[in-house]
């Protein structure tokens, strides 16, 4: 098949779905129990140069626990989708974990602004760049959850984004059309956070997934955090609420409130302030660097970062907060 027009981008994963079918076809398929800490599953599954996605959408549903993890073990030299990606990418930066980045959406925490030390990371020349759209980056982790090298689409041809993407338009052999090809992007290793999970690995979520579905299947390896541990027997009784199957899975890590300070339907809201607070004191180096050390590499886990911006009190207040948003919706 002929090339009519490539981007000048690089492609950071290896596209070739044989070998990434070869490396599934090695995984375990048992049913036996993947829980353990955040700690333990980062250690064992997250490696220095590996390609990471994280999953959620924006500020919703994004594992900000295993994200922490990262940073308190300091891994770099990694690579990084930037697909809706919002206080995540923010926190990534924060430990300069990534040198290479497929971005979508990046930078930006949505209507609250833009992430300054984000932003100066990003404009370092510490981190080599192809540029995609978030649709985009869909399509490439659908065609690798289908098990093939590439997607073809219709978005990105006669923009700059294409000519800064790695894709390359091709023309239809049945019908002479031309469409952009998008290489699949297969990650080392994904997080995702969850409403529920079983021991195995089967998970539950509840509102907007995004391209987590495809995320999970294109993975090579998947740590799963999750908002509550729940019975297999439960995961049984109603099949079609499973999102996620175990097989996909290589640990589960139970975290209640794991993706604070983002939100989570129907269990709590975003913490704005606290949001608002991380913005503020990226804009002076040293301030944010002790700011990352309270709440980042000071703490042992999720839950001292959490005590140390409120404890419970204010988990419950965002939870009271969700619920009337939920009813107001209703």
């Amino acid at each position: 098949m002929d090339v009519i027009e490539q981007g000048i981008g690089d492609i950071f994963t290896d596209p070739d779905a044989d070998k990434a079918r070869a490396f599934f076809r090695g995984k375990s398929r048992k049913l036996e129990s993947k829980v353990m800490s955040v700690k333990d599953a980062v250690e064992k599954y997250v490696h220095d140069g590996d390609y990471l996605t994280i999953g959620g959408f924006g500020a919703n549903r994004v594992p900000i626990a295993a994200c922490h993890e990262i940073l308190r073990q300091g891994r770099k030299k990694m690579g990084f989708a930037g697909h809706t990606s919002t206080h995540d990418f923010q926190v990534l930066c924060a430990g300069e974990v990534f040198d290479r980045c497929d971005v979508a959406y990046v930078v930006g925490l949505e209507a609250r602004g833009l992430s300054p030390n984000a932003r100066r990371y990003m404009e370092s020349g510490k981190v080599k760049v192809s540029e995609w759209s978030n649709y985009a980056l869909s399509v490439r982790f659908k065609a690798a959850a289908a098990g093939v090298s590439f997607y073809p689409a219709r978005n990105l041809m006669g923009t700059d984004t294409f000519k800064y993407s790695a894709g390359k338009i091709i023309e239809c052999p049945f019908t002479h059309t031309k469409y952009v090809a998008l290489p699949a992007i297969y990650p080392d290793v994904s997080v995702i956070h969850v409403h529920e999970a079983d021991i195995y690995g089967n998970c539950r979520v509840r509102g907007i997934t995004v391209s987590d579905f495809d995320v999970a299947r294109a993975s090579k390896r998947l740590i799963i955090t999750c908002e509550k541990l729940i019975s297999n027997d439960e995961i049984r009784r109603d099949p079609s609420y499973t999102v996620i199957p175990y097989w996909c899975v290589d640990a589960v890590c139970e975290v209640p409130y794991g993706s604070y300070p983002g939100n989570m339907l129907g269990e709590y809201f975003s913490d704005e302030e606290h949001l608002k607070e991380w913005l503020k004191v990226e804009n002076d180096p040293e301030a944010f660097k002790a700011f990352l050390e309270k709440n980042i590499y000071g703490c042992k886990d999720h839950f001292e970062y959490i005590l140390k911006n409120g404890g419970m009190a204010k988990m419950q207040m965002l939870r009271q907060k969700e619920m009337m948003f939920i009813g107001a919706r209703n």
